[in-house]
């Protein structure tokens, strides 16, 4: 297996499978306490595994990964709405008993935040789907409005991730002093390396121009009978 496989693979293990709740089977008590704590644990993971996608410094394959990753992420998180929504759970309400419901507020709450992370740390990849797709985005500020309900954000180091994904994405208004921590200016991703950036730069230019060339294909055409004339 390749290593661009082997990161596919391991992102769409993370996003689909049973959320880090399904632990507290044995615990006697599965509070929110104890899965906030298991969350953290979680974040851990998502956040190691990013690192070496960040270490790729192949914005081919990266770009190839993350459109893989986002839309299993995207897909998770809005079956986990729809299993949410209709069991009428609440977000600030009692932690979910029941294992389908658990499942599925873990999905919400984990998915949310690691869209999170890739958001800042790779915002003009991201930028390239989101944007673009409104979808995603009631999706998203769905999962925002949510997880901020649910106190598993309200301390330690996941805490700042909500905020800061929804001011980069221009959800919510950017505070005066807000910078993406993952940037070294407002234009610039934080990579890594000089050949990193003409890589990325190299790609956008070659989506534009294979955006213009499909736009140019869907024009009008002149029919045989009219050029005919």
């Amino acid at each position: 297996m390749s290593s661009l496989q082997f990161l596919v693979f391991l992102f769409v293990l993370f996003l689909s499978e049973m959320g880090v709740t399904s632990t507290l089977k044995t615990a006697l008590d599965p509070s929110l306490k104890i899965y906030k704590k298991l969350f953290e644990v979680k974040r851990r993971e998502q956040l190691s595994a990013l690192k070496k996608l960040a270490h790729l410094n192949d914005v081919h394959q990266q770009y190839k990964i993350l459109d893989v990753m986002l839309k299993g992420l995207f897909k998770v998180l809005e079956d986990s709405r729809t299993v949410l929504v209709a069991a009428e759970v609440l977000p600030d309400g009692p932690f979910p008993q029941d294992e389908k419901l658990k499942d599925a507020f873990s999905h919400v709450v984990e998915n949310t935040a690691f869209f999170g992370d890739v958001a800042l740390r790779f915002p003009r990849i991201v930028h390239h789907y989101f944007d673009r797709n409104s979808h995603w985005n009631l999706l998203i500020r769905w999962g925002i409005s949510f997880c901020n309900q649910t106190g598993v954000f309200d301390q330690g180091s996941s805490s700042p991730i909500l905020s800061l994904m929804a001011q980069e994405l221009g959800i919510s208004e950017k505070d005066s002093d807000f910078q993406n921590p993952f940037k070294t200016d407002h234009t610039e991703f934080v990579a890594s390396t000089d050949p990193f950036q003409k890589a990325l730069k190299e790609e956008e230019k070659r989506r534009k121009k294979e955006e213009k060339r499909k736009e140019i294909r869907k024009g009008p055409r002149i029919s045989r009978s009219q050029s005919e004339l």
